[in-house]
């Protein structure tokens, strides 16, 4: 499993558009014991969400793999020991055939569309929305009712940068985020009594196949070359020059699971992610509890 899920460490040199080794998933000092907790990552089948899959079966939960693509989902289920779904979250009803015994849930399943607003065809922004915004929304009023009756249960949300600023032919994947931003807000508010809290892990790109597919998308609608939408569109205003490694994201504990009183939300900045100019400062950048950020981050960060 940890030849697959992650590969050891380097000394080569590594270029922006070369995958970077990701780093082993949590230290010792970092570890949490979640022996006896059931936790579902939507999305589960490749990316963020196998890595954050991955992440918690190394802590001792039990992990429900939830991905539309049926072979990702078992390869994935099968090497963390965990339990595959196949499930279209387009689809309501999908949502009553998952477990709704769960402790820890991930809402990370996503898709991307890029064209301009004129031409952005409605039927796939109403999907986005479905999958985004609704599912996750369905997922947290399923689950609650469990994570109450324990007095325990931790919600998070895989947001993005643009669950706080905008680019431009993303006004889908842009909305959607705002409104998953909004939605562990209420959430956090509502479970904060009942020892459940609910917070936002928000990176820049990352490598992971929705970022692979659309460098190609973008690349035809600013009449660019694939290289230049990487150093040039994607990563102009990052500090770290590179698409992260999913193991960065879904392996640095980025909420801190074991906080049920201090930490009821967060909007959580992954590393290399910055926000642009059209973005207010009103906080001091929030890190993970006991870690250091491992690049200076901009004042911009909400504390709920």
């Amino acid at each position: 499993m940890a030849t697959l899920l992650f590969p050891a460490m380097t000394s080569e040199p590594i270029s922006p558009h070369a995958p970077r080794p990701a780093a082993s998933p949590l230290s010792a000092a970092h570890r949490v014991d979640l022996s006896g907790r059931a936790a579902l990552v939507t999305g589960g089948g490749s990316g963020i969400g196998l890595a954050c899959a991955a992440a918690l079966a190394a802590a001792g939960a039990e992990v429900h793999v939830v991905d539309l693509d049926a072979e990702k989902a078992t390869a994935v289920a099968d090497a963390i020991g965990g339990k595959p779904h196949v499930a279209d979250l387009a689809d309501p009803a999908v949502i009553d055939a998952l477990p709704e015994d769960i402790d820890i849930l991930v809402n990370n399943a996503g898709l991307q569309h890029v064209a301009p607003l004129p031409e952005f065809p409605p039927e796939r922004f109403a999907l986005m929305q479905q999958v985004m915004v609704t599912a996750p929304f369905l997922l947290i009023r399923r689950v609650l009712p469990h994570m109450y009756t324990g007095g325990w249960g931790r919600v998070v949300n895989i947001s993005s940068v643009h669950g706080v600023r905008a680019s431009a032919y993303k006004s889908a994947y842009v909305t959607a985020k705002h409104a998953l931003e909004g939605l562990s807000k209420a959430t956090a508010v509502e479970g904060a009594p009942h020892g459940v809290t609910s917070n936002c892990v928000s990176p820049g790109y990352v490598r992971t196949p929705l970022v692979e597919s659309q460098i190609h998308d973008q690349a035809a609608v600013h009449g660019i070359s694939a290289d230049d939408v990487l150093s040039d569109v994607l990563l102009s205003r990052a500090p770290v020059k590179r698409l992260l490694e999913a193991e960065e994201v879904g392996g640095r504990r980025p909420v801190d699971l074991r906080a049920a009183h201090q930490l009821h939300h967060r909007h959580v900045p992954a590393p290399g992610r910055r926000l642009g100019a059209n973005s207010s400062p009103r906080a001091p950048a929030l890190h993970p509890p006991h870690t250091s950020p491992p690049v200076p981050l901009p004042p911009r960060t909400r504390n709920w």
